[in-house]
């Protein structure tokens, strides 16, 4: 099962996007979103969160809890 890092880097790049788009998303900036892919930081709750709704996943799925991206509502 990928870990947060993996997910968070696959999510972006299959959808084109670059660092600073996503961490403009989140409210960061381009050097944390590289942390994050690189493992070497995590997002707090509120970044989780809008990762999780942008990527339209749950939360579950981008923290690496589970292989099933589907939200369960």
């Amino acid at each position: 099962m990928a870990d947060f890092s993996e997910r968070m880097r696959d999510l972006r790049s299959d959808r084109g996007m670059s660092q600073a788009a996503v961490g403009k998303i989140i409210g960061v900036k381009r050097y944390s979103v590289y942390g994050y892919e690189k493992g070497n930081n995590f997002p707090e709750v509120s970044g989780l969160i809008a990762l999780a709704d942008y990527f339209g996943v749950s939360i579950d799925y981008l923290v690496g809890r589970t292989d099933n991206p589907e939200i369960n509502r």
